[in-house]
């Protein structure tokens, strides 16, 4: 496949990607330990939320007519299924009721209008405690776990959070500073911040003019060294920052991204070795989904959010220009 110039292009590679997901649902599914004290809930849970998140936002940004549209809701729906159509969140929450992830979770399946109200009031009751607001996080997944509160009407979520200015983007640190977890904690605090892609009008206009300057550079980066998932997360970053400013996708990432593709459209998250993990293109084994479902997630989630109509630019949103006249900081 060529580099994908058109929006049409973007479709196919989020088209192929989901194709793959949806080969892959058994993978996805809970097991009996879901609810097991000792379960390994990134094994589980965390899968099963992902993928509830992503769908969420292509069906949000796709037309009932549209294939991509219903391979996503068919993926949230057996995603709804696999618990129980929320049941298994109430369960959850009286098991762990200070533990943040069913809500999290819950709330991906929330905001494509699958709800448990039950959950709903319990997780309120729980929310209101000190113990719940004293928990000690870092300030981004602060960021989504305020996010989740909101999707639940436990509170409204603020366009510029109190733990913003704690984050890694929030503080606007200096460029060179960038590495592999800066990478991921700032791509989170824009998926936090716009919701998912909902809203990019929400992201502070200090921040997308940094971004403009300095995603570039990183996405280059980590292209270059064959990190794949983080790649396709600062594309999704990308496809925000365009929305508020119309610029253009970044054609030539997305052909480095398109590149390392496997055979059904899925793609590794890094450039590792897959006979150092045992796993092989084709291999059905749990090694060979680990180390694509993210990834191909990731391509999915901002192919769909590159090739959706770029939202009105906010009055001084300007490359390169804080609100205050002052340029990004370096």
């Amino acid at each position: 496949m060529t580099a994908p110039r058109t929006a049409e292009d973007l479709r196919t590679v989020a088209g192929d990607a989901l194709a793959w997901v949806d080969s892959r649902r058994p993978d996805f599914a809970l097991g009996d330990d879901a609810l097991a004290v000792d379960g390994e809930v990134d094994r589980s849970w965390k899968p099963l939320g992902e993928l509830a998140q992503v769908c969420a936002t292509v069906a949000r940004h796709t037309e009932p007519s549209d294939p991509l549209h219903a391979r996503a809701r068919g993926l949230l729906d057996f995603a709804w299924q696999e618990t129980h159509e929320g049941e298994l969140f109430l369960r959850l929450q009286r098991l762990e009721p200070f533990a943040t992830y069913p809500l999290e979770v819950y709330a991906a399946l929330a905001s494509a209008g699958l709800r448990h109200p039950a959950f709903e009031q319990a997780a309120a009751v729980v929310a209101r405690t000190r113990g719940w607001r004293l928990t000690e996080q870092d300030p981004t997944r602060r960021l989504g776990v305020l996010r989740a509160e909101e999707r639940c009407g436990i509170h409204r979520f603020g366009q510029a959070p109190a733990d913003l200015p704690q984050t890694w983007l929030g503080g606007l640190p200096e460029p060179w500073t960038f590495g592999r977890d800066a990478g991921y904690a700032l791509t989170h605090v824009v998926f936090h911040l716009s919701d998912w892609g909902r809203d990019a009008a929400a992201m502070p206009l200090d921040l997308v003019a940094y971004l403009t300057d300095w995603l570039p550079p990183w996405l280059d980066t980590c292209l270059e060294a064959g990190m794949w998932d983080l790649g396709g997360e600062l594309l999704a970053v990308a496809a925000v920052v365009a929305r508020t400013t119309g610029e253009e996708a970044p054609v030539d990432a997305w052909q480095r991204l398109v590149a390392a593709r496997g055979p059904s459209g899925e793609i590794p998250l890094d450039d590792r070795d897959l006979g150092d993990l045992g796993a092989r293109p084709g291999d059905g084994g749990d090694r060979y989904f680990l180390h694509h479902y993210h990834s191909t997630l990731m391509a999915a989630f901002a192919a769909v959010l590159a090739g959706a109509r770029p939202d009105a630019p906010p009055a001084g949103a300007v490359a390169g220009q804080r609100p205050d006249g002052q340029g990004a900081p370096a």
